[in-house]
């Protein structure tokens, strides 16, 4: 958005809050989307829950959004820590910015904690990625989800089960708007900007090149990370498909503190990698024979590109994937992740048509709505 427009002060003002990096490509097809009309002003807020040192200019230039006008700085700490500083400093930028609505999106900290102080400032509240329900309370991202959803205004929701469980929470039908998933929106941007753009000049690529044929895996869940029981026993499992088919694991930096920590053996087929940005990332698993993953995120991903999933969880929020999808819920006991590692191994690449309005247009039926809440012209 020009600078021109952002101090437009008669035109309607629309906060979009990303508290970590995931969020930014949540929030950047509404971003772009809001650039198609000149009717309204937006501004992103970054809470600062995450600092992440690969959001540098060329993470936003290659998003197509600005960077974020406004920084929280609230970094990490106890979940009461990290909520109570964003709060403090959403609720300041609020009383400064006073805008017109404030997007939320996802689950994490964030979502939570600037939903909690714009309602309490009589601020319009839309929560993005509404209703997804894993009936999982040990989650701290399903006690953010349920909060979040309890006092937000109008609900913008990716699947056909938020629908549901909003409306069984006792939501009016007419602030429930099932949109699509914009997460699916930015996939699509960024395997565009792939193709137009092809670079081989990174770890993963050349690892790609090297290997031909293989799966990828990320494992970051508190509840498999940090348990010194189960990240055993998941490496042991890993370590045993990696015999048959080499294994891409970009490890988030807990999980490799913890694999070091407990001086866990990796097969040599098991390629322990740092932390990808996203298009590396992406590069990478679109290619898989297939992805072992405790990500939300990737589970949804992967549906929208076929790419069969076995995720190591005991449930999920994203129902859809595996009704609809690739997406195949395993738990992690040893025998069924190789046994479903093993299943994909031998399968082709499901065809499927993707789920309802997984069509890239997710932001679009968002600005739509919000032009009708707010009262402004699309171009």
């Amino acid at each position: 958005m020009s600078a021109e427009r952002s101090h437009e002060a008669n035109l309607p003002l629309i906060t979009l809050v990303a508290g970590a990096r995931p969020n930014f490509m949540k929030i950047a097809p509404i971003a772009r989307a809001l650039d198609a009309t000149e009717a309204v002003r937006y501004e992103i807020v970054h809470t600062g829950q995450h600092y992440d040192s690969s959001m540098s200019d060329v993470f936003f230039e290659q998003l197509r959004i600005p960077q974020p006008s406004h920084h929280l700085e609230a970094r990490s700490g106890t979940h009461a820590e990290q909520t109570a500083r964003v709060m403090v400093g959403f609720e300041k930028y609020c009383d400064r910015a006073r805008p017109d609505l404030v997007i939320v999106v996802g689950d994490v900290n964030s979502t939570l904690a600037c939903s909690i102080v714009a309602k309490k400032m009589s601020i319009p509240v839309g929560h993005v990625e509404a209703g997804l329900r894993s009936g999982d309370m040990t989650m701290p991202e399903e006690v953010n989800r349920i909060v979040t959803d309890a006092i937000s205004d109008y609900f913008f929701v990716t699947e056909p089960s938020g629908v549901e469980n909003l409306l069984k929470e006792g939501k009016p039908q007419d602030t429930i708007h099932f949109v699509g998933h914009v997460m699916i929106d930015n996939l699509y941007f960024q395997l565009k900007s792939i193709a137009s753009h092809p670079s081989d000049d990174n770890p993963a690529s050349r690892l790609k090149k090297q290997l031909g044929r293989y799966a990828v895996m990320t494992l970051h869940r508190p509840s498999n990370v940090d348990d010194p029981a189960t990240l055993v026993r998941l490496i042991n499992a890993f370590n045993r498909v990696a015999e048959n088919i080499p294994i891409i694991f970009p490890a988030h930096p807990r999980t490799r503190q913890n694999i070091d920590k407990l001086g866990v053996h990796l097969d040599s087929s098991l390629y322990m990698l740092e932390p990808l940005a996203f298009n590396e990332f992406l590069s990478v698993w679109k290619d898989a024979v297939f992805v072992v993953t405790d990500s939300g995120g990737l589970q949804e991903e992967t549906t929208a590109l076929g790419v069969p999933c076995i995720t190591v969880r005991e449930n999920t929020e994203r129902p859809v994937t595996v009704t609809n999808g690739t997406n195949r819920l395993v738990g992690t006991e040893t025998e069924k992740i190789i046994e479903a590692c093993e299943a994909a191994l031998v399968g082709d690449k499901t065809n499927y048509e993707p789920p309802e309005l997984w069509d890239g247009k997710a932001a679009e039926r968002i600005v739509e709505i919000l032009s009708k809440i707010i009262k402004f012209e699309l171009r």
